[in-house]
């Protein structure tokens, strides 16, 4: 019985509480939306909650994904030189970051549910729209408007972590990763039945369709409590509470509920405030490094394939040789048509296969060893996993190092993105997402003048960059200055 003070205390730190809480009458019991959350416990609704929020990733997916399956297409289209094609991929993550800002400012002025319906609603119209390109110059900036909506999607993260007990976030969080996965292998294989038949256009249609499902759904989703509590709409926040407990057969706490209102809310200059800077400047440089690994590695596929044939016996290059002499007028043709083949997709599925391979250990890792040690213990292998590329090896080796780098990246970003929803409070925590991602697209962007013009300089150099940007992440991440496992999520500064 001596030790319910203690942990109460734990779970709610005195530091937590805002200095605008009005003090209840004498004798009236009170609540917060973390007690109530606590209380009502997990169940129904938050099954709900995850099938339909983490179903957003199956749409981002496929909208991400979806250049690396149509840019063959488009190239010979539109007899596109190679920088042309790289320069859609730049475009849609310069979009991304450009609107991630602006979305998680909003969402944190004016609710998390808005902006993220108002996100699908925009990365459908537009993803729609681009099926209809008329020229290389219009679908780039369709794409881009596309990367932008999609930005919002990570509004459905906020929500998620916003309902979920504490004990709850770092097993169901990192599941979400499983939508991800559903939305890359599918957009893969609807481009190997798609693009050979009916055309690239109709694959984009196609892709819409999760998306503008999703919109329907939406209205199941309640605004967070939370978000409703630090305006004030105490009534909105206490309805939702009674709507999830009814849902879960669960009993609300006794009381009232009370928490202070903020109007300070979705600030700039609370993420440099001195509480937070370091932590900021910290995942700022971990979200753009885990960016610029994980997009080096899926743009440095071909060329890491490509050098594994100086490794391999001449048999085996003058074998590969004949393979790509299959294709090779095509090649020259003017427009440098390259069309997947079959064996392109195999390769591109068990590659992406690899994202959910150490979800089991990184749930472990998130849950016993903390967020900040198994995301330094994970960027380090990352690190690692670089360097091993330098080793000649067989085909299937070079695979299984791909493979595992997809997996390590893969669990980086699963860290990150709960330990970032975890460390602001609710008052910035969009804005805090919001920004963090738009660091992360930077990352995105450079890393195909690494992959694909510094390693074909110098294939040393490149794999040492990546490795050198891991192991400061890794840095990073083990001398952040808040853990975040088992900690209540903050109200307000």
């Amino acid at each position: 019985m001596a030790t319910a003070p203690k942990e109460a205390t734990n779970t709610i730190s005195l530091e937590e509480i805002c200095t605008e809480r009005q003090e209840p009458p004498k004798g009236q019991k009170t609540f917060t939306v973390e007690e109530a959350v606590e209380t009502i416990g997990f169940g129904r609704f938050h099954i709900a909650l995850f099938l339909i929020m983490g179903s957003t990733g199956v749409a981002e997916a496929m909208e991400i994904m979806l250049i690396a399956v149509v840019s063959p297409l488009i190239r010979c289209e539109w007899h596109l030189q190679d920088w042309q094609v790289a320069l859609v991929t730049t475009m849609v993550f310069f979009g991304y970051m450009i609107f991630s800002i602006v979305l998680g400012l909003l969402a944190d002025r004016y609710g998390r549910w808005k902006i993220l319906l108002l996100s699908f609603l925009w990365g459908a119209y537009f993803s729609l729209l681009t099926s209809f390109s008329p020229s290389y110059i219009w679908f780039v900036f369709l794409r881009a408007m596309v990367g932008g909506g999609v930005s919002g999607h990570a509004q459905g993260l906020i929500i998620k972590t916003e309902f979920l007990p504490t004990k709850y976030r770092g097993y169901m969080l990192p599941l979400s990763q499983v939508f991800w996965l559903v939305g890359s292998l599918l957009i893969i294989g609807l481009a190997s039945v798609v693009n050979p038949t009916i055309g690239w256009r109709w694959l984009i249609r196609i892709a819409s369709i999760p998306g503008i499902i999703l919109i329907l759904v939406f209205k199941f989703i309640p605004e967070s409590a939370r978000y409703n509590v630090s305006t004030g709409n105490m009534e909105a926040a206490v309805a939702t509470l009674r709507r999830i407990a009814k849902m879960n057969r669960a009993v609300m706490p006794e009381g009232v509920l009370r928490e202070p209102a903020n109007e300070r809310r979705g600030r700039f200059k609370d993420l440099m405030h001195p509480k937070y800077l370091r932590t900021t400047l910290q995942i700022w440089i971990i979200w753009l490094g885990i960016a610029f690994a994980y997009y080096g590695v899926i743009l440095a596929s071909a060329e890491l394939l490509e050098r594994d044939l100086v490794c391999g016996s001449p048999a085996a290059a003058a074998a590969a040789g004949e393979e790509a002499g299959d294709d090779s007028e095509e090649s020259r043709s003017p427009c440098h048509c390259r069309l997947f083949g079959p064996s392109a997709y195999q390769t591109m599925i068990i590659s992406t296969a690899g994202e959910i391979a150490l979800n089991p250990l990184n749930i472990l890792g998130i849950n016993f060893l903390g967020r900040r040690l198994s995301l330094c213990i994970t960027m380090a292998c990352t690190a690692l996993f670089f360097l091993l590329l330098n080793i000649c090896t067989s085909s299937a080796g070079m695979t299984g190092f791909l493979f595992m780098l997809r997996a390590l990246v893969s669990a980086n970003f699963n860290t990150v993105y709960i330990y970032t929803a975890e460390v602001y409070p609710t008052t910035m925590r969009a804005l805090g997402m919001g920004t963090s991602g738009s660091l992360c697209r930077i990352g995105a962007m450079v890393a195909p003048f690494i992959s694909q013009v510094l390693m074909s300089a110098s294939f040393t150099g490149a794999l040492c960059l990546f490795a050198s940007v891991c192991i400061v992440c890794a840095i990073s991440a083990f001398t952040l200055p808040i853990e975040t496992k088992g900690r209540a999520l903050q109200v307000c500064m």
